[in-house]
């Protein structure tokens, strides 16, 4: 069964592990970046019951730097293709760029997860088109990558997400993306706002984005909205990811494996 199908036939959210190959990433910058350590948190996720896993070889929270072409391509690729030897696990690829899209599905990976929702680069759609893999479409307020610290204020934040959601599904399609490949992630944390009761409202109102019918993928895995340090959010993190699979998710990305599956299981 490919991935789509497994993604809507699943009784429970399919639990996506992030794994950060990147210096910066704001929970886990530096933990992974070496392949050896990448390969073997990838192991960990696979016993901790992750059903996909999303690979990233550029933050793009706040305060982040743009990675060239070449050094995303660097983290990535040896520790996917050395992966996939390893695990029989989907993967995801978290990039804005079509090259290391296109790269990375040739070599075997299953799934993209667009931040910028196909603004970040113009080929993406085709990549996606031509290898007929499924994508994340994120919103994000900020129109690039580099997400920003803002307080944007919404007078309806579900219909500004909705409207722009629609959009992009519409750009999706116009080059030649079936409606069949998108997931849509409402966004959360800075990529909505600084202010935190914007992702609570999402959250507590995720079924409005049924109005779509699409798959969500919810992420909000440690991010600042949930509030305390950052080594503390992770059952705050549970919590959000229950509510969120009780409103309608069909994927939680999490840095939290075992526990976001112990929590499910509850369910």
């Amino acid at each position: 069964m490919d991935l789509i199908n497994t993604i809507k036939k699943a009784k429970k959210p399919l639990i996506m592990g992030i794994l950060n190959l990147t210096p910066d990433s704001f929970s886990d910058g530096s933990q992974f970046n070496n392949p050896s350590k990448a390969i073997k948190r990838i192991k960990e996720m696979e016993h901790e019951g992750a059903d996909i896993i999303d690979i990233g070889g550029e933050s793009t929270g706040p305060n982040s730097k743009d990675v060239s072409l070449e050094e995303e391509r660097k983290r990535i690729i040896p520790v996917l293709k050395e992966a996939l030897k390893r695990t029989k696990l989907p993967f995801s690829i978290d990039t804005y760029k079509s090259q290391i899209a296109e790269e990375c599905l040739h070599f075997g990976a299953k799934m993209i997860n667009d931040v910028t929702a196909l603004r970040g680069d113009k080929n993406m759609a085709k990549v996606i088109a031509k290898y007929k893999t499924p994508i994340i479409l994120m919103y994000s307020k900020d129109p690039t990558a580099r997400t920003t610290q803002a307080e944007k204020h919404y007078k309806d934040v579900l219909k500004t997400i909705i409207n722009f959601l629609k959009q992009q599904i519409e750009t999706a399609k116009n080059n030649g993306i079936k409606d069949s490949q998108i997931i849509l992630d409402p966004g959360m944390g800075n990529f909505i706002s600084k202010i935190p009761k914007y992702s609570f409202e999402i959250l507590n109102n995720l079924n409005k984005l049924k109005i779509l019918k699409k798959p969500i993928c919810i992420g909000a895995s440690r991010k600042s909205f949930l509030g305390g340090k950052i080594e503390e959010r992770d059952l705050k993190g549970e919590i959000v990811s229950a509510i969120a699979y009780l409103n309608g998710a069909s994927i939680i990305r999490t840095h939290d494996i075992k526990g976001t599956k112990n929590i499910l299981e509850l369910l």
